[in-house]
């Protein structure tokens, strides 16, 4: 990547990941769900995936609002 981007190009852009690592989250839980027990190697997979999203969408979280989750929680992670 070779773009020089400004503050507002680069903010837009983790916003835009964040929403689709997000979008992302929720249709892995949704077939984590859908399979269920009756295939455990499918549920499975999307559990993890599902996680691995999770923590992406934390990650940019506190990347474009430093503190939120935390002051949310009320207590550190």
């Amino acid at each position: 990547m070779t773009d020089v981007v400004d503050s507002g190009e680069l903010l837009r852009r983790l916003q835009r990941a964040r929403s689709c690592a997000q979008q992302e989250q929720l249709t892995w839980r949704a077939r984590s769900d859908e399979f269920g027990a009756g295939n455990p190697d499918p549920a499975q997979d999307a559990a993890v995936r599902t996680l691995a999203y999770e923590v992406v969408v934390r990650v940019l979280d506190e990347i474009l609002t430093p503190g939120k989750r935390t002051a949310r929680a009320g207590t550190s992670e």
